[in-house]
């Protein structure tokens, strides 16, 4: 009657209160019974899963994947890395322009490479958020959109034009390889969110999946404050990098984004990995000033669990920064009261050799931005999101039920018969030290570095087939690219 049976595991489903301790049985990729007894005999392969709690495959809607090494290359390394935390689906925010494939054009043309160079090459299912660039790309929206089913459009860099993506820059233009007379601006961002509130009313079925994403920074504050925090030198290392670019930067973005949105009629927005209290005051006041607009909220793992005093230093460097603590514990009070609706880890595999300027290593300024960070994102927020008073059902929702809605991935994200049979089994008790050492990742470091947390992935199934099982990985990559909405 099975391909698999797991026997003994605690369901935990998005969205509810128990856990009851049942049966799973999987046929041809997909939950076929959820219940008590379960005859073993009836089965190819039978797992006794002991008490282990059984969570619905974590969905990491915010990555970048092949973003500092080729996209080929990137793929199975981060995606066992993934995996091997339980996370079943990485959505990947790409764009033309340097990195990633190195190449200006046409996004189907550029989406037609990633995806041949993306084929057999993930351990998890996997998509794309694409990003337009140039005038000529928010033409292609409606293609992106119905051919390569990608309804999500960003991640938009407000930084960008004016701001490099590691610190000050006079070159944009020419690194995002914008053809003559293209403004990577504010005018740019008003032509998406108008192309996309069209989307929206010519596609009315598909309306909630078409959005604009975007990353909320204001490049001219970040342009003065850099020359400010470093012309002083009074502060270095988070601390420095924090305040070159300050959170009512962040604010101040957030609210042109939903000024923005509302002028043009897009009905759809999310503000990503918000960083601190006054940006996410700043979305609050968002929602409250524009009810027509649904404006999502994620934060990320990695601004739960760093502050400015990581002892990682230059290797927690990212975009928006880490902040201070007083922020880190404002934000853990907007995932428990239920303001923050994902959490995601911006997984962006910059390796060591490419993180740090060699000549001066401890260097905020020369330090490459992000981090990768997919296998922690289930159990770090399992162990302290717990230690706070968060439930696994909750964390279920923000990690798989959430994003699975928010995306159109209308398959996954519950444990519940039909939906696809991605599964990841979490000892609850056991306790264990981050270490980079001990990750699938070719980036050979993490800011995470050292850092104990109760609750550790031992199994993990992608649409049925064992991936992960006992710190191996298992067989070779089957993931599938997922057009969304998927059926």
């Amino acid at each position: 009657m099975f391909d698999t049976i797991i026997k003994n595991v605690r369901i935990v489903r998005p969205n509810t209160e128990d856990m009851p301790c049942l049966d799973v049985g999987i046929k041809d990729g997909v939950f076929a019974a959820i219940e008590r007894d379960l005859d073993p005999t009836g089965a190819q392969t039978v797992i006794d899963g002991s008490g282990l709690l059984a969570f619905p495959g974590a969905i990491d809607p915010h990555t970048h994947i092949g973003i500092y090494q080729h996209p080929g290359i990137d793929a199975p390394t981060e995606s066992a890395a993934a995996v091997s935390g339980g996370v079943t689906t990485l959505l990947t925010y790409v764009r033309t322009g340097s990195l990633y494939l190195n190449r200006p054009g046409p996004c189907v043309d550029f989406l037609d490479e990633l995806l041949h160079v993306s084929k057999g090459r993930f351990y998890c299912d996997y998509g794309y958020h694409v990003s337009p660039i140039s005038g000529d790309q928010v033409s292609e929206m409606e293609r992106i959109l119905c051919d390569y089913g990608a309804p999500n459009f960003g991640e938009v860099f407000m930084f960008y034009g004016l701001h490099g993506l590691h610190g000050r820059s006079d070159t944009q233009a020419q690194w995002l390889m914008l053809n003559e007379g293209d403004h990577y601006d504010l005018a740019h961002f008003d032509f998406i969110c108008r192309e996309a509130a069209r989307l929206q009313r010519a596609y009315p079925e598909l309306s909630p999946l078409i959005q604009v994403s975007f990353h909320c920074e204001t490049p001219e504050i970040l342009r003065a404050y850099e020359a400010k925090i470093r012309a002083e030198g009074r502060l270095d290392g988070l601390a420095a990098y924090s305040a070159a670019r300050p959170p009512h930067s962040e604010a101040i973005a957030i609210s042109i984004v939903g000024a923005m949105a509302h002028a043009a009629g897009l009905r759809h927005v999310n503000i990503l990995h918000i960083s601190s209290r006054e940006a996410m005051e700043a979305a609050l006041r968002c929602r409250t000033a524009y009810p027509d607009i649904d404006f999502g909220i994620e934060v990320t793992v990695g601004h739960l669990l760093l502050d400015t005093d990581c002892p990682m230093g230059v290797w927690a460097k990212v975009n928006p920064p880490i902040r201070p603590r007083v922020d880190v514990e404002y934000l853990w009070e907007k995932v428990l009261d239920g303001t923050v609706q994902w959490v995601v880890t911006d997984h962006a595999n910059c390796p060591r050799a490419m993180k740090i300027a060699a000549a001066d290593p401890d260097n905020i300024w020369l330090a490459k931005a992000g981090f990768g960070g997919s296998e922690y994102l289930l159990p770090a927020l399992f162990s302290e999101g717990v230690r706070r008073g968060l439930s696994p059902n909750r964390i279920a929702a923000l990690i798989s039920g959430n994003p699975a809605r928010r995306f159109g991935l209308s398959r996954k994200g519950d444990i519940a018969l039909g939906y696809d049979a991605d599964l990841a089994l979490l000892d609850p008790e056991e306790r264990w030290t981050i270490h980079a050492a001990g990750s699938f990742s070719t980036q050979g470091y993490t800011p995470f570095e050292g850092m104990s947390i109760t609750g550790r992935v031992k199994y993990t199934f992608v649409r049925g087939s064992l991936v992960f099982a006992d710190g191996a990985i298992v067989g070779t990559p089957q993931g599938r690219y997922l057009k969304r909405p998927t059926q």
